[in-house]
Parts: structure tokens; C-alpha cells; sequence
């Protein structure tokens, strides 16, 4: 019976393994004051495969998107982006002053030391979306 178990857990672990293409480390998001509706929220994303950050969705906010900051002709603009390629084996960071998610009409204030849901939406080569649900710290 003990045996089983353990080879169960085994196929468990090596089957889980097998799906587990994104990882993402050191999600935080950045504290608001009272009644500010906006944030931002930074993470590094890695994928085993090639594939690309679609979309991101959080319970405590409205609206997420994916924004790319930038410096044109001596003038630093955001805008958002569709998506955001995951090459195979690199960190993509998102962090401020580069790409970023931002989160809008929040729904509470976001205090330090508050964990923030998000939700990550991956399209891999072959076109299929997979989701990757992270805890941001406020920070």
C-alpha cells in the first residue's frame, strides 16, 4: 500500500511537471493611498516554451493591462500592448520603467503587506491559453 502511494505521488509530481511551463517569482505590487484607483504590479516571468503573455486579470480591479514604458525622442511614454513575448528559457521582467501591468479603477486601496490575486493568461506556440494564478505582495 506504501508503495503505491509513493508512485502516485511520483506520477503526480512528473505529471505536473510536464504542464508547468511558467513560472513566476517576486510578484509585488505597488501600495495606493485612500481612494487612488490605480497601480501598478511587476513580476519575472519565465517559460519553458515560446510563448507570450496575453492577457491578466485581478479581483481587485476593473481593468488590467500589459504597458510597455519607453523613451522616444527625449519624451518617456506608456502605452499598453496586446501581449508581451515569453522567449523559452529567459526571464522576461516586468519592473518599473520597462514593461509592467498595470491595474485600474481598483476596487479597494491596496495596503503594504496586502497579497494581490492575479491571474495570467499564456498562449504557447500552438495557440493553446493556459493561466498561471500569482500572489503579488504590496510593497
Amino acid at each position: 500500500m506504501i508503495r503505491l502511494i509513493q508512485i502516485s505521488t511520483i506520477f503526480a509530481l512528473l505529471t505536473f511537471s510536464a504542464y508547468a511551463e511558467v513560472t513566476v517569482h517576486n510578484a509585488w505590487v505597488r501600495p495606493t493611498v485612500p481612494q487612488q484607483k490605480v497601480t501598478g504590479a511587476f513580476m519575472t516571468i519565465t517559460s519553458t516554451t515560446p510563448a507570450q503573455l496575453v492577457g491578466i486579470t485581478s479581483p481587485v480591479a476593473e481593468r488590467v493591462e500589459i504597458h510597455e514604458m519607453k523613451m522616444e525622442n527625449d519624451i518617456m511614454s506608456m502605452r499598453a500592448v496586446p501581449s508581451l513575448p515569453l522567449p523559452a528559457g529567459k526571464q522576461t521582467k516586468l519592473a518599473p520603467g520597462g514593461y509592467h501591468v498595470m491595474l485600474f479603477d481598483l476596487h479597494q486601496q491596496v495596503k503594504a503587506g496586502d497579497s494581490v490575486s492575479l491571474t495570467l493568461f499564456i498562449e504557447g506556440s500552438n495557440r493553446k491559453r493556459t493561466s498561471v494564478t500569482v500572489k503579488a505582495i504590496a510593497k
